[in-house]
């Protein structure tokens, strides 16, 4: 048996685009990571957590992903 709390919240506008952004931000990064996974695993090589989060770091230098460091 699994049980399960649920709140409710009533956000504001500012927090509301927060928490877009901030989702936003999540989806892209757990695709990315998985497209890199996937390619490896198509190329016959397989990628751990450590390199993936690793290239997901370096990612976040670049300059196209320069809003990952403000969320």
């Amino acid at each position: 048996m699994q049980k399960g709390i649920k709140f409710r919240i009533y956000p504001n506008r500012e927090q509301q685009n927060l928490i877009n952004q901030t989702l936003g931000c999540c989806r892209l990064i757990y695709n990315k990571g998985l497209a890199m996974r996937n390619e490896a695993y198509e190329n016959g090589n397989k990628i751990g957590y450590a390199q993936t989060s690793a290239m997901l770091t370096e990612l976040k230098k670049c300059e196209d992903f320069a809003f990952l460091k403000v969320v």
